[in-house]
C-alpha cells in the first residue's frame, strides 16, 4: 500500500495576532509521483483546504508543482507558491532560492528566513462588461463606494479588481453568488487603502454556486499590483494587505511593484504538521 507524505503550512501568518494560527492554510505533498490527476483532486477534496499542492520533479524548475482546490485544477495561486516553496526548502532540495514550473509558467520564489516573496507574471487586463452601478449592486454596496476603474486582471490567475472609497465599504460587501455567476463576476477582489500603506482588502469567489471568501490571496495581491500598473499609478509602490478580518483568520501579505513594473508578493510561511496518506 503506497504511502504519501504531506505537511500543513501556514501562508501569510499574521505575526502580530495568533501566530501560528493565523494566515491560509496550504496542504503539500512532498513527492506526487505515483499520483494520477483524478487521484490529486480526490486528495485536495479529501482536505478540503482552498488548495493543495503536489510535487514532481522539473527539467526546467527546482520542482514541478500541481495545485488542485477541491473542485479544479489551478494554473497558479500565490499562497501555494509561497507555501510550496517553503516546503521545497525544507526537503533539502535548494537554498533561498526556488523556481516553481506551474501551468501558468515558471515562477521564481525567494526567502528570507520564512519570509518568502513570489515575482508575478507581468499583467494582462480587460475591461470587465458590468459597469461599476452594477457591480456594486451585485456586492450590495452603493455605486458612489467604488473609487477607481474596475479591470479584471490576470497574473495568472484572473479576477476582476475593484477599488472601493473607505475600509468600511469593504467590511459591508454582501455580494450576491447567484448575481456573481450570471454577471460574470465569480472572482471579485475588493480593496481600499486604510492608511499609510496599509490596504485592506477580501476576495470573494463563487465555488459549487455558493459564496467563499479566501483568508489570504496571493494571486490577487498580484493582480492589484498588476491594476496599479494597469492605472499608471506612480511606481514604486509598496503595501501591507490585511486580509480575512471578517472571517476569523487574519492573514498579511506585503505586495511590492518596482520602477521596472515588476510585482512581488510576500509574507510569512509556518509549517504546523506533518502526515501519511495510505492509498
Amino acid at each position: 500500500m503506497p504511502e504519501y507524505t504531506y505537511r500543513i503550512v501556514n501562508v501569510f501568518a499574521d505575526p502580530g495576532s495568533a501566530g501560528k494560527l493565523t494566515g491560509n492554510p496550504l496542504c503539500v505533498f512532498e513527492d506526487a509521483r505515483g499520483l494520477d490527476e483524478a487521484t490529486m483532486q480526490a486528495l485536495a477534496q479529501q482536505f478540503n483546504l482552498s488548495e493543495t499542492t503536489f510535487l514532481l520533479p522539473s527539467d526546467r524548475a527546482t520542482a514541478n508543482v500541481r495545485i488542485f482546490t477541491p473542485a479544479a485544477e489551478l494554473p497558479f495561486a500565490g499562497h501555494p507558491t509561497l507555501g510550496t516553496a517553503h516546503v521545497v526548502r525544507t526537503l533539502g532540495k535548494t537554498g533561498d532560492s526556488v523556481t516553481l514550473e506551474m501551468k501558468a509558467g515558471v515562477i521564481p520564489v525567494k526567502a528570507r528566513g520564512a519570509d518568502w516573496t513570489l515575482q508575478a507574471n507581468a499583467p494582462r487586463t480587460r475591461a470587465p462588461a458590468a459597469d461599476a452601478a452594477r457591480v456594486a449592486d451585485v456586492l450590495g454596496i452603493e455605486a458612489s463606494e467604488i473609487a477607481g476603474a474596475l479591470l479584471w486582471v490576470d497574473t495568472g490567475s484572473e479576477q476582476l479588481v475593484v477599488p472601493l472609497a473607505r475600509p468600511e465599504a469593504v467590511r459591508r460587501c454582501r455580494p450576491d453568488a447567484a448575481r456573481m455567476t450570471s454577471e460574470d463576476m465569480a472572482r471579485v477582489y475588493v480593496w481600499a487603502r486604510a492608511g499609510g500603506s496599509d490596504v485592506l482588502a477580501r476576495f470573494f469567489m463563487v465555488k459549487h454556486g455558493a459564496l467563499g471568501e479566501d483568508f489570504g490571496t496571493g494571486s490577487a495581491a498580484a493582480n492589484l499590483g498588476g491594476w496599479f500598473v494597469a492605472q499608471k499609478v506612480p511606481l514604486p509602490v509598496s503595501c501591507v494587505i490585511q486580509q480575512g478580518e471578517l472571517i476569523g483568520r487574519p492573514a498579511r501579505l506585503r505586495l511590492d511593484v518596482d520602477r521596472e513594473q515588476r510585482i512581488f508578493v510576500g509574507g510569512r510561511v509556518i509549517e504546523l504538521a506533518r502526515g501519511t496518506v495510505a492509498l
